[in-house]
């Protein structure tokens, strides 16, 4: 990704904002940006929206909504941000988990209100982390229903949207100020396109192993369970325009995805009373601590593999999710109707771990490992169990953005109309793969992608 220095910038084609990347964020600021009045332009390298929203489940954490209230679920954006904040050890930017929390309720509700988007919330299982069940999603529970109906409403709006184009180059006057930007098609052809305002919604680094191996070794060598578009473009924009970037190091891994299928397993297998072995048969680590901080403890066992045991009960509350079904369809998911059948189709000495954890279901015990296991259901035949592996989801860290989604110089101040959000953005995980709290990833997309294209749009139109 470069810049470009120039003294009179002339384009062929000028709009009041452009943003980069059609995934959640981008999609969300733009129809924002057009709710407040001001056409986008959005600009996407793929010739159909997907993104990195297309390959996650879809589920966007927010406090104190209407779906909430129908299950009787009492929650507000202040406990969320302490949850937030717990999860991130207390090393999350606190103005931007404020904020975020804040956002998120009006947020899904504006986009049930105003676009059509069917939400609703997962009440029948908690995800680590979060006091109350907030977890909101679309029927399917999959990304790639919600990437599709933020698409549809954007289309819906007669919002632009140029497919096939990857925005290369941004565009500077003699003075420094932002003009616009270069984009690419795949025939080698280019355009130069002038905006009073510029969305970065690309993505983050995750699918650049250069940029893994320099800020999260741990990973470098882990299945990249993301979309191709994660190569850093912020990355270098900030380098070349001396941008502000904070928790590089931060990321969503995952422990659960099945191998060698390759499929996300639901992490409620775990958290409805299921539990993880290695090869070897025996537990590893506290499984209730999160799936994000899963993906290094499973890559740490012998051959980087491990199992996660459960039953038909909790297979029953993941098989609202797409993924799930799909595993199962694909032949990943095992399923036996004794302990001692499951040992012989995994290969696996089963017998004596499942005694230890059934015993510390009846004692409501905590085990060495820090998981406690009080109120957890036994687990019952018919048994299920998938082999899985750990996985890099994509990357937490990036570009420093104020109250209105503007991006922060480095030495201080900010560029007034470059705007950020999603992946391109500095989420609220913190430097730590353990502080990503379920769903921050689109946390971060929905509602600093609203929040930037409602302040880009002011900005044009002040001007």
């Amino acid at each position: 990704m470069s810049v470009s220095r120039e003294v009179d910038p002339r384009f062929d084609a000028e709009v009041p904002v452009a943003i980069i990347g059609a995934g959640a964020a981008g999609l969300v600021a733009a129809l924002a940006c057009r709710g407040a009045g001001v056409e986008p332009l959005v600009i996407e390298r793929d010739a159909v929206p997907r993104g990195s929203t297309s390959l996650s489940a879809g589920l966007i954490p927010a406090a104190g909504t209407r779906f909430q209230s129908a299950h009787g679920i009492e929650d507000d954006a202040g406990a969320f941000a302490a949850d937030i904040q717990r999860k991130a050890h207390g090393q999350a930017d606190a103005g931007l988990v404020r904020m975020v929390a804040q956002a998120a309720g009006p947020t899904l509700e504006w986009l049930a209100g105003t676009h059509g988007l069917d939400f609703s919330v997962v009440h029948d299982f908690d995800y680590p982390g979060h006091g109350r069940r907030r977890m909101h999603g679309l029927p399917s529970r999959s990304g790639a229903e919600l990437v599709d109906c933020l698409r549809a409403a954007a289309e819906a709006a007669e919002i632009p949207l140029l497919t096939e184009a990857r925005a290369t180059t941004l565009v500077l006057d003699q003075h420094g100020a932002l003009r616009g930007l270069v984009v690419r098609r795949p025939d080698g052809g280019s355009e130069r396109i002038g905006a009073g305002a510029v969305v970065l919604a690309c993505c983050g680094y995750a699918g650049n192993k250069a940029l893994v191996r320099r800020y999260i070794p741990d990973l470098a060598d882990a299945v990249y369970f993301g979309h191709p578009g994660n190569e850093g473009e912020a990355v270098g924009w900030a380098e070349a325009l001396g941008l502000e970037m904070r928790d590089m190091t931060g990321h969503q891994g995952h422990g659960s995805v099945a191998h060698p299928q390759g499929i996300l397993v639901s992490w409620a297998v775990i958290m409805e009373g299921g539990f993880q072995v290695n090869l070897e048969g025996a537990r590893f680590w506290n499984e209730a601590s999160g799936y994000s901080e899963a993906g290094v403890a499973v890559l740490r066992q012998p051959g980087g593999v491990a199992w996660d045991i459960f039953d038909e009960r909790i297979a029953g509350v993941a098989r609202q999710f797409a993924d799930y079904r799909e595993a199962e369809a694909q032949g990943a998911v095992q399923a036996a109707d004794s302990v001692e059948e499951l040992a012989l189709i995994t290969k696996l000495p089963l017998a004596a771990t499942v005694a230890q954890v059934d015993a510390l279901k009846a004692a409501g015990a905590t085990d060495g490992f820090g998981r406690n296991w009080a109120g957890v259901a036994q687990l019952a035949p018919p048994y299920r169990a998938v082999r899985v592996t750990g996985a890099l989801f994509h990357s937490q860290g990036g570009l420093a953005v104020d109250d209105q989604a503007r991006v922060r110089l480095a030495a201080g101040g900010i560029v007034p109309n470059l705007f950020a959000a999603g992946g391109a953005a500095c989420g609220v995980s913190g430097p730590e793969a353990s502080g990503y709290l379920s769903g921050n990833g689109l946390l971060s997309a929905v509602t600093l992608g609203r929040i930037a294209g409602e302040a880009a749009a002011a900005l044009v139109r002040q001007e």
